[in-house]
């Protein structure tokens, strides 16, 4: 069958073929940016409650919520330094109704699992939208007659073995940066994993845990504000706003120290890309400067970084993952 015109000659049935599915798949992709959330949207995180996974999470969901006008919902997939939710959000109807809190131990798990992985740590994910990055923070329990990074190294030389080093998880930044430490500092300690940050500062604060390295984000900030646990460095490059008084690793004579953790919103590959676009761009809008979204974030002690594109946090995320899987094999990590 052919369309005929008096204004051009007739087309072949394949050229009006491709033009009508052409002018289906724009419907498609317009109705779908109309449409779109067209039920709640959850959010997966890898992480236990009161971590800084789950804060940035809890502080971006109820604005998402009010400008999407469907509710936004929290699930806590603890476990496997968030392998756990990793594997449950590939599983997932790639509708753009179920997000990952993706972190940056989505960068490490390839590092430490290798083939071992399930599912493809880019390939298998839309990397939607990038929050910013936070430092991890080396903290002793008050009575540890430590008050900072150098005496703390003196302090476990002396007593191979002996110091517990908590932290979120296996293979998480915080774990990464005990691991490093001991690597360069030439310490032997423990590392104490638990299901998540809040269960370490919990016990760090209650005395049964000497010390942690812990993101900053979340109750951590206020634990050492308070004097409930004493900071002793940060691992970035850089000092932080949050905690202007505690030098970084570097300045106390640990090398080219720099370990910072990240946080984003990540779908399953085959998600909608008008949903994926309409994520970015809301995301971006809510963390302009002077924002109240952006403000209660920076109150956790995250950096909002600049908006980034999916590509671009894509690439970012695929630069980590080659850092972190050279840094696994030249330090030969010893994975607990």
């Amino acid at each position: 069958m052919r369309i005929e015109s008096r204004c051009a000659p007739a087309l072949p049935d394949r050229i009006v073929g491709a033009a009508l599915a052409l002018g289906l798949s724009l419907g498609c992709g317009h109705a779908l940016a109309q449409t779109w959330p067209s039920k709640p949207v959850r959010i997966i995180v890898g992480f236990s409650p009161g971590g800084g996974s789950d804060i940035s999470a809890r502080v971006v969901a109820p604005a998402l919520s009010e400008l999407w006008d469907v509710p936004v919902l929290i699930e806590n997939r603890p476990g496997a330094a968030g392998n756990i939710a990793n594997e449950y959000t590939t599983r997932a109807a790639p509708d753009g109704h179920t997000l990952l809190l993706c972190s940056a131990s989505h960068s490490v798990l390839p590092a430490r699992e290798g083939k071992k992985l399930t599912y493809d740590p880019i390939g298998d994910f839309a990397f939607a939208a990038y929050f910013g990055g936070v430092p991890n923070v080396l903290m002793v329990h008050p009575s540890m007659p430590v008050k900072s990074l150098k005496e703390f190294i003196a302090f476990a030389r002396a007593r191979p073995d002996q110091i517990n080093v908590g932290s979120a998880g296996v293979g998480g930044t915080p774990h990464m940066s005990i691991e490093l430490l001991k690597l360069v500092a030439g310490i032997k300690v423990v590392h104490v994993p638990y299901k998540g940050g809040s269960a370490a500062l919990a016990d760090l604060i209650s005395g049964q845990l000497e010390s942690s390295i812990g993101n900053l984000a979340g109750g951590l900030l206020g634990a050492i504000q308070s004097g409930r646990v004493r900071a002793l460095g940060v691992s970035s490059a850089s000092r932080t706003p949050q905690l202007p008084n505690v030098p970084t690793f570097q300045e106390q004579g640990i090398g080219d120290f720099d370990v910072t953790a990240w946080y984003g919103l990540c779908a399953p590959a085959k998600s909608p890309p008008a949903a994926v676009a309409r994520i970015n761009a809301d995301v971006a809008r809510l963390l302009g400067a002077g924002t109240p979204v952006r403000k209660r974030l920076e109150e956790q002690g995250i950096d909002v970084a600049p908006p980034r594109t999916p590509e671009a946090f894509a690439g970012m995320v695929k630069a980590e993952i080659v850092k972190w899987t050279r840094v696994v094999r030249e330090a030969k990590l010893d994975w607990e």
